[in-house]
């Protein structure tokens, strides 16, 4: 591993050791794919991956706007991997669908007739994907790994590539962009590879979402305790999965005693979408506004219930009761 700019470039195999050691208090439902478009492989000299990976972030500070660089990795045509954004904040990726996800940026266009995928990029995709499926428990279907393309740019409303739609991560991305191709063509390589889930010690009790702008997790219940020394403080909007609760405090690993202090959190629920297509309203009601719809499977953390309507997460929106199933 290489460290520069505050990116670690890796291979494949020091990434699946990686990440088995990484500890993220963070809640994660969904891998998201993307192709970076620009920089193609036209710019890809082969040892220049922290020179576009500081120029990516550039772009989406300076005229974005936004805190860091967009995506958690980004895969290149060497097969390498670099680190971006850290794994305990939410990626800028997908308008409305960002909460509880992990992006890949893969270095190319993937466009039909533009950069021919190298066999070693296409390695690293399966590899990292079906990596991050194992660690954080993710079922291998449409519902947890997503492509951009399925998305709405304006509202984030999943529409399956119909109106309104980047192309990205690629007309001939693994043979095509849309959800019968990622069904077809990379699924099932990611399913392959897929190990089963370790056995957890410990069983969620809870869900908490972080309601500060930065939450220490310490070594005990206790204020005055040390910092754990070997992960980093829970953000804002993160949802943590809660294994014991002690006088005021959560303990948020199933095997270390880390723990975070209650009431810089607040309850959540976990849900199911149960309904083919839910619809998202802007309110507790039909009569509120539609800005978007969710498909069969996704789960969802509730913050708030009113009227038999249901609010997720920290956005404005709601969804029917009726169509969901609660843990």
């Amino acid at each position: 591993m290489t460290t520069k700019f505050g990116f670690t470039k890796m291979d494949i195999q020091e990434f699946e050791a990686w990440i088995d050691s990484l500890k993220v208090a963070r809640t994660v439902l969904t891998v998201q794919q993307h192709h970076t478009y620009s920089p193609s492989y036209q710019l890809f000299k082969g040892n220049n991956h922290f020179e576009l990976q500081k120029g990516m972030q550039d772009y989406h500070i300076n005229h974005n706007g936004w805190a860091a660089i967009g995506q958690h990795f980004t895969t290149f045509p060497d097969g390498a991997i670099l680190t971006g954004r850290s794994l305990e904040k939410s990626p800028a990726c997908i308008t409305g669908q960002n909460a509880n996800a992990i992006c890949i940026e893969n270095l190319g266009n993937f466009d039909t007739g533009k950069d021919s995928m190298t066999v070693e990029q296409r390695d690293t995709i399966v590899r990292i994907t079906a990596k991050l499926c194992t660690r954080f428990s993710l079922p291998v279907n449409t519902n947890s790994i997503v492509y951009h393309h399925w998305f709405d740019l304006t509202s984030g409303q999943r529409n399956n590539g119909t109106k309104n739609n980047k192309s990205c991560p690629g007309t001939a991305f693994f043979g095509g962009n849309k959800v019968s191709d990622c069904e077809n063509n990379f699924l099932p390589l990611v399913a392959v590879l897929t190990q089963p889930t370790p056995q957890i010690t410990g069983q969620i009790i809870k869900y908490a979402m972080v309601t500060a702008s930065s939450l220490n997790i310490r070594t005990r219940p206790d204020p005055s305790s040390a910092k754990a020394n070997d992960r980093a403080a829970a953000t804002l909007g993160a949802v943590l999965r809660v294994y014991e609760e002690k006088s005021g405090w959560y303990r948020i690993s199933a095997s270390q005693q880390h723990w975070v202090a209650a009431k810089f959190t607040a309850g959540v629920k976990h849900a199911t979408v149960t309904a083919n297509t839910l619809n998202v309203r802007t309110g507790p009601g039909t009569s509120f506004e539609k800005v978007g719809a969710y498909t069969k499977g996704q789960e969802l953390f509730i913050v708030e219930q009113k009227n038999k309507w249901s609010r997720i997460g920290m956005d404005n929106k709601w969804v029917s009761n009726d169509f969901l199933a609660f843990d």
